[in-house]
């Protein structure tokens, strides 16, 4: 009983429990791809039998008139046994393969789902191993080993046979050497386990540096970081090579072992199979025969060690797969969550504190009140907290205090994708997906018309641009939008927002980045999407927000002022009429700079 709750609770088991859903879909396929594999492994033992009559009659008797089938017996076994082991490594094949696009899809769809501060705390190349290599190995891992298991252990059950059948003296040896010959590999995880997690570290760093020589090639090349990063590539590819060598080290003497434990196996059968031979309690035929399925059952155990890693390897990377799936999404819909249909009251932040760092507040105590249709202007000194405010509307973070409050609901208490679909967002640098300008506008509504996408480009001033394109709306844009300017991926960006027509607008300093002629035609088009909705806008010249209905100061996480932009500027002493002079007394001192020279 204690054998079988062993076995059930092994890492074996558990790993082929946590896979069965993947594999149900396929079931049938791989129960025919195993099930191959029974005749695959059981006939190894036909031509150690069937050396006992040959060896006896022919090669002692000197006698060819009773075994002449013998040798086309061997051969015609051996081809219908190479015919299953092809089918087996094809359907295999084809079964490891559908399960890993099940598993990815899966993982893509979980990582799709997590919020900010997953990829916060996360890496490119570890976002790559984590979601993709590892569903690699686990799966091609799995479905190899479990080929090779059920094979092996059918061979091996047919080949102990065998040795039962010619001598169970000679048998109970090599079975006793075969348990030595194991033994070792019940250590392989706790051998390999720390050289792995580190060996995975090194790899995502790896491809960390990979995509940040491909994103980040014009600072490299502005900078002449060239020898720098190749020095700190070269310091991960020796971490990654001492790793692999200290692998190696804990790991590589399992092989040779084995080939030892092995050879004194045989020596050990041949002088008892000698000395039974002489007295007669075994023919030559039965030592012959038991010799043979000794050597087939021996010749893959002596290679066991490299594939116990592996197997290894493929259960601790099912364990992180797994992990990533069962891991709890820490923002999602509540049970019970309602849809959002529409903003038709107000926006209220009520007491509402945040912190991304344990007891570091970045908003404190946020008492705000935005009515429909009407325009917040955040304006303070950088880092003060204005980004964080307009992202926790749309709750790419939730709040440790206090509530927010869409027509008197809790945002909470609302499905996210109804609230999301509510709200559009321009940033100060928007991502363009590869592909075409259509099919980046059309992210904004997949069933937009050709006169809604074409108004979106009116609206966002793109209609002279993309008519001067020789495949206008269709023209690639290369993966960022790398071969856009800075002002026509703000348009696209606002396009996009057009299709959505959402009643929420959140522009988070959308013409920061641009030059002035710029950010004259983006902030036209931004007018445009302004009109008749809800607006939140953080501004980095206060130039481009004074007609707000109201402006928000917010420094160091707190509200400090709030009012019209000729209320402000009233207060003397004031935060609001502080930044303002001085940006205005900046431009003054520049123009009259200019106008020296």
């Amino acid at each position: 009983m204690q054998l079988r709750e062993k076995f059930l609770n092994s890492q074996f088991v558990r790993s082929y429990k946590r896979m069965w859903p993947f594999v149900k879909p396929i079931w049938f396929r791989a129960l025919i791809s195993l099930l191959i594999c029974l005749p695959v492994g059981s006939l190894d033992a036909v031509i150690a039998l069937s050396l006992k009559p040959y060896t006896d009659i022919v090669v002692v008797g000197k006698n060819m008139e009773s075994p002449w089938y013998i040798p086309l017996l061997i051969v015609t076994f051996t081809s219908i046994q190479g015919f299953l082991n092809y089918m087996a490594n094809y359907l295999n094949v084809w079964v490891g393969g559908k399960i890993t696009v099940n598993l990815k899809d899966r993982l893509y769809k979980k990582l799709l789902m997590f919020p900010p501060t997953f990829f916060d705390k996360s890496t490119s190349g570890e976002i790559m191993f984590r979601f993709s290599t590892d569903a690699d190995l686990a799966c091609s891992g799995l479905l190899v080993n479990l080929k090779v298991f059920v094979t092996r252990l059918f061979s091996s059950i047919s080949l102990a046979c065998v040795l039962f059948y010619n001598s169970w003296e000679l048998a109970l040896i090599a079975v006793a050497v075969l348990g030595v010959a194991i033994a070792p590999l019940s250590k392989v995880k706790k051998m390999i386990e720390s050289v792995v997690v580190n060996t995975n570290v090194s790899l995502t760093a790896l491809n960390t540096t990979y995509n940040e020589a491909f994103a980040g090639n014009r600072t490299i090349t502005s900078y002449n970081l060239h020898d720098r990063l190749a020095d700190k590539f070269r310091e991960i590819l020796n971490m990654a090579f001492s790793l692999s060598i200290k692998m190696t080290q804990r790991t590589a003497w399992i092989s040779p072992f084995m080939h030892f434990i092995v050879s004194v196996g045989i020596g050990l059968a041949i002088a008892l199979g000698s000395w039974l031979i002489v007295k007669g309690h075994i023919t030559s035929g039965n030592f012959v025969s038991f010799i043979t399925a000794l050597i087939l059952l021996y010749t893959p155990i002596k290679n066991l060690g490299g594939n116990a890693v592996a197997v290894q390897a493929s259960f601790l990377a099912i364990e992180r797969v797994f992990a990533l799936l069962d891991q709890d999404l820490p923002i999602k819909d509540k049970e019970n969550a309602v849809e959002l249909k529409n903003v038709e009251k107000s926006i209220e932040f009520k007491h509402v504190s945040f912190e991304y760092i344990p007891n570091t507040p970045v908003l404190t105590d946020i008492n705000i009140k935005v009515q429909a249709g009407e325009t917040l202007a955040l304006v303070g000194n950088s880092g003060g907290g204005k980004t964080t405010f307009v992202n926790l509307i749309p709750r790419f973070y939730d709040i440790q205090g206090g509530e927010i409050l869409i027509d008197g609901q809790n945002i909470r208490d609302l499905t996210l994708h109804s609230l999301r679909d509510k709200i559009a967002v321009v940033f100060q640098d928007n991502f363009l997906f590869a592909g075409t300008i259509k099919e980046n506008v059309l992210l904004g509504s997949a069933n937009a018309s050709d006169e809604e996408i074409r108004q979106a480009l009116e609206m966002a001033y793109l209609t002279d641009f993309v008519d001067s394109l020789e495949l206008g709306i269709n023209t690639e844009i290369g993966e960022r939008g790398i071969l856009l300017s800075g002002g026509q991926k703000q348009r696209v960006a606002i396009a996009r927002a057009f299709l959505k027509n959402a009643p929420i607008v959140i522009l988070d300093e959308a013409t920061s980045a641009l030059d002035n002629q710029s950010e004259e035609i983006v902030q036209k088009a931004i007018d445009n999407l302004m009109q008749h909705k809800t607006v939140f806008v953080i501004a980095h010249r206060l130039s481009t927000i004074q007609n707000a209905d109201r402006i928000a100061v917010i420094n160091e996480g707190q509200l400090v002022e709030l009012g019209t932009h000729r209320e402000l500027i009233k207060i003397n002493g004031g935060q609001y009429k502080h930044l303002y002079d001085m940006q205005f007394r900046n431009q003054e001192v520049i123009a009259g700079s200019f106008g020296s020279k």
